[in-house]
């Protein structure tokens, strides 16, 4: 599996470091360095890893990532940090681990391997798709383009990434629910969210990459940050 992945970090010698450790790991690995966020984002690539630093001059590494995720860039994020105050704002856009600076081999090593499977599964669900059947037609949905289902009454509505228009399907949220598999979540009983469009979370909502949100019963919540922290952890593995 050949993945594109972007080295973002305003210090040289951190950049060429990390590109280093990787050819020695993935050869075959294509890489992009860059020294801002402004620059990665100017790329307008599809990188499957980022490992970004978190302090830059100019744009920094949350500001950034937060721009990725607006625009439902689903790439795997390694933030680079030399505080740990960080780590929170960190899990706010999704991210998938952090590295605290320096940055020794064998840590960078074992990051790097989560990180690929990680971005293998996420290739993987791109790739995974289920029928709906409305009214009077038939849809093939990725599951990576669905953001949430809504329970309506006697309908079920899917709001997706790629489609301007609601679907609306007579499917019950518990057909669904088990069609759909671990990577989405019940998070109230009239919401199942993609737990891979999660920007972040309060005590009662989820909010999501395209500016939307839904809501999380109270009495879910803790179940639901388990679950998350378990998604986000290993590699897209439900624990519910």
């Amino acid at each position: 599996m050949n993945l594109n992945i972007a080295v973002v970090d305003d210090e040289e010698i951190i950049r060429q470091q990390i590109h280093g450790f990787i050819k020695k790991q993935k050869p075959e690995f294509y890489i992009s360095d860059f020294a801002t966020g402004e620059e990665l984002l100017a790329a307008k690539a599809d990188f499957d890893i980022i490992f970004l630093d978190i302090q830059m001059e100019g744009m920094g590494g949350i500001e950034a990532a937060r721009s990725l995720r607006q625009k439902n860039m689903d790439a795997v994020l390694v933030f680079i940090t030399g505080m740990r105050e960080y780590v929170f704002e960190a899990f706010d856009v999704s991210a998938f681990h952090y590295l605290l600076k320096p940055i020794g081999e064998k840590k960078f090593m074992e990051v790097l391997g989560r990180a690929v499977d990680e971005a293998g599964r996420r290739k993987g669900q791109k790739e995974q798709q289920i029928f709906i059947k409305t009214k009077n037609q038939g849809y093939t949905l990725n599951l990576s383009s669905i953001l949430y289902i809504e329970n309506r009454g006697k309908k079920v509505e899917i709001h997706t990434t790629d489609m301007e228009e609601i679907i609306e399907t007579y499917a019950t949220m518990d057909e669904l629910e088990r069609q759909l598999g671990g990577g989405f979540y019940r998070c109230h009983r009239g919401y199942l969210v993609n737990m891979a469009h999660i920007v972040r979370y309060d005590n009662d909502s989820i909010f999501l990459s395209n500016g939307g949100k839904v809501y999380l019963t109270r009495k879910k919540h803790n179940e639901f940050v388990k679950a998350y922290m378990w998604y986000l952890q290993n590699g897209g593995v439900s624990c519910v």
